[in-house]
């Protein structure tokens, strides 16, 4: 049985935590400056830190001009680092402090790098500004032509070079480059070599005084980089104390991780900040594995670096976890950028079916409308599609199929929404042609008995596909499909004569918890008027069922989730595992995080709060369990023949002619294993 405290620890699950600090200045202080910094360094130890970064030339101020050149300065920065060093001893997390440092005759911009009672290196500006208010070239050498390996600073030899990571012996993947200021805004930083070395955290020693706008640049310039190296970027900037002679200081520190921005201080403010955020080592590395042109533009342009090992003894039990995870990985929470997302999103589905209605010389499309999520989705695609085309919604050729289960909420509503989005309607029963089926077939139910398995079920899925390909060949017309991604991670298609077949389907790369969210934004914005709006909010509101199996008439007899799990946790799996190929018992560390208290976080925009659930440890389990037997053991030959569709999004394809490919005759058993092994079945 997996131990509790050892299945909440972020280290045990690859996280590293990291700081980022801007202490008080005291302009040209070392002893001063010492003393802010222990104090931040000792705060960033008890959050269980593995790193901690600071502003650039932090132990005497950055903007104290000619007084960089005075001895008492210079000698009271190599004081305080040597005093910074033994009181590291103490301290955990490797520090990176800025220091003005005097080797062989030259004046060098340097980070130091210290941790547990050791000063493991010294890495030296590269690129000084000498334009505008910067006059960096009047004291300092460029770091890379020092000339020389290591460099003796606070009575400690060190190496010294523009060519040096840190990495942590005992926590997997946290490798550390370090680069300054500057650095960072020239075509070719620095921290591009380190990457590509292998460093997965690179800190940004900042000065960067604050004019207006700049600080959109700064984002700009670091969420880039973060995002071309596949790293957290740490950046750290000047803040209250320092001199204002000429210039003001905004003290912004900001935690960038692959494009995404974890965290950033508050600006201008008069106190000391520490920002933390954790990590995803795991994350950052399984990206660079996946994009092989990161790792050939490695072997490329890449340099040797040197490695300076570093024992941090990461704390145990349960930390907390430093940033946010979306319980919905496919769905913003930010109301802008859901926008954003739902506009490029239909975009995207509209000009896929275009393109295929063009290439094929097709002017008719044939759909099933059942009145569920799905089919409303895709009818929604092709009214934009015939609209886009200059063609009338009237080639639209929707059908609704009732069958032995079909209820009358959802039969209305698919019957009211054909007729809002002024498409050709009919009505079809398949009764019939079921009931033929099972009398030749044998089935149990020819004699009368209530037998609902899964042959009378996959009849009627059969019944409503055949039809639908018929009628495409009596009207020219092509088979739009409906299924979504969710159903085929799952397998919750039936095969072939199904609702898996179709000539085209635009949502096969649509996660249930997205297209919930898509009807949502067109029920919002009225682009189909008010009468489809209240239509599709009656869909919204209409459980998720497959209405095979008979009921009262009135309401769905079967909960698709009842069988297949929530969606929305199903659906959160999905992500993490196909996109990234994270270990289970990691899945369900995030899914607990992510879904535990409905009150912490954020929901996504228009949620309806008796929507907004929450689950315990036992439930992300159990039903991580059965993602992991549908997905990894039984559903992958359907994905393997699947129709044409759009991808819209990373982590959104499992077409295997796109992100996914796996063989149809795979196993779950080493991750349902690793799953029982390093998951509590409760806290």
């Amino acid at each position: 049985m997996a131990e509790a405290a050892e299945f909440l620890n972020i280290y045990r699950q690859g996280f590293a935590r990291i700081a980022a600090a801007t202490p008080r200045v005291h302009v040209g202080d070392p002893a001063a400056n010492l003393e802010a910094t222990l104090e931040m360094a000792r705060r960033a130890h008890e959050a269980g830190a593995a790193l901690c970064v600071f502003p650039e030339l932090g132990l005497t101020g950055y903007a104290i001009d000619d007084l960089l050149q005075q001895e008492v300065v210079l000698d009271g920065a190599e004081a305080a680092l040597a005093a910074l060093v033994e009181a590291s001893a103490g301290l955990r997390p490797l520090l990176l402090v800025g220091l003005p440092l005097r080797v062989r005759g030259r004046l060098f911009n340097v980070a130091a790098a210290v941790q547990g009672g050791r000063l493991l290196g010294l890495v030296p500006k590269t690129y000084l500004p000498n334009y505008r208010e910067f006059y960096e070239r009047r004291h300092f050498t460029p770091g890379d032509e020092a000339g020389v390996e290591s460099a003796r600073a606070g009575g400690h030899e060190a190496p010294f070079g523009t060519d040096l990571l840190f990495a942590a012996e005992d926590v997997p993947g946290l490798i550390v480059g370090a680069e300054i200021c500057e650095d960072v805004w020239v075509p070719a930083p620095p921290s591009n070599a380190a990457a590509m070395a292998g460093a997965t955290v690179l800190a940004n020693l900042s000065a960067s005084n604050v004019t207006i706008g700049k600080s959109d640049y700064r984002h700009a310039l670091c969420r880039v980089q973060s995002a071309r190296c596949f790293a957290a970027y740490l950046y750290s900037a000047a803040g209250h104390g320092e001199s204002t002679t000429d210039l003001a200081w905004d003290g912004h520190a900001m935690i960038w991780e692959n494009g995404a921005l974890l965290g950033e201080t508050r600006r201008f403010s008069g106190e000391p900040q520490l920002l933390i955020a954790d990590v995803d080592l795991d994350m950052l590395l399984a990206d660079r594995m996946r994009q092989g042109s990161f790792a050939d533009c490695a072997s490329r342009e890449g340099r040797a670096f040197r490695r300076c090992g570093f024992r941090l003894d990461p704390p145990s039990g349960d930390l907390g976890l430093r940033r946010a995870v979306s319980r919905f990985p496919f769905v913003p929470d930010d109301d802008a950028k859901l926008d954003e997302l739902c506009f490029e999103a239909y975009e995207i589905q509209v000009a896929g079916l275009v393109k295929r209605l063009e290439a094929s010389g097709i002017g008719r499309i044939v759909i099933g409308v059942s009145g569920g999520l799905d089919s409303t989705q895709a009818l929604l695609v092709a009214a934009q599609a015939m609209d886009r085309l200059g063609r009338k919604r009237t080639d639209i050729l929707a059908y609704t199929l009732p069958g032995f289960a079909t209820s009358s909420g959802t039969k209305s509503a698919a019957w009211d929404l054909m007729r809002a989005l002024g498409v050709t309607a009919e009505e079809i029963s398949i009764d019939a042609a079921s009931r033929q089926m099972l009398a030749d077939i044998s089935h149990p139910h020819r004699e009368g008995a209530n037998v609902y398995d899964v042959t009378y079920e996959n009849v009627q899925a059969g019944a409503r596909t055949s039809l639908l390909f018929r009628l495409a060949n009596l009207n020219g017309a092509l088979v739009l499909g409906t299924g979504d991604l969710s159903e085929l991670a799952l397998g919750w298609c039936t095969y072939g004569v199904g609702d898996h077949m179709s000539h085209y389907n635009v949502n096969g790369s649509v996660p249930k918890t997205l297209i919930q969210h898509l009807i949502r934004w067109v029920a919002a914005s009225e682009r189909f008027g008010a009468e489809a709006s209240a239509v599709l909010l009656r869909v919204l509101a209409t459980e998720i069922s497959p209405e095979l199996v008979p009921g009262d008439g009135a309401t769905p007899a079967q909960r698709t989730e009842d069988f297949v799990g929530p969606y929305e946790l199903q659906d959160f799996n999905l992500y993490w595992i196909s996109r990234f190929g994270l270990r289970p018992s990691k899945v369900a560390f995030l899914a607990l995080h992510a879904w535990r208290d409905r009150e912490a976080g954020r929901w996504p925009p228009h949620m309806p709060p008796e929507k907004r659930n929450e689950y315990d440890l036992a439930t992300v389990r159990t039903w991580l369990r059965g993602f992991l037997w549908r997905f990894f053991q039984t559903s992958q030959f359907k994905r393997s023949a699947l129709p044409n569709g759009p991808k819209l999004a990373s982590g959104g394809s499992l077409s295997p002619r796109g992100d996914w490919r796996a063989p149809s005759d795979g196993v779950a058993a080493p991750w349902i294993a690793e799953l029982e092994a390093k998951v509590p079945e409760r806290l």
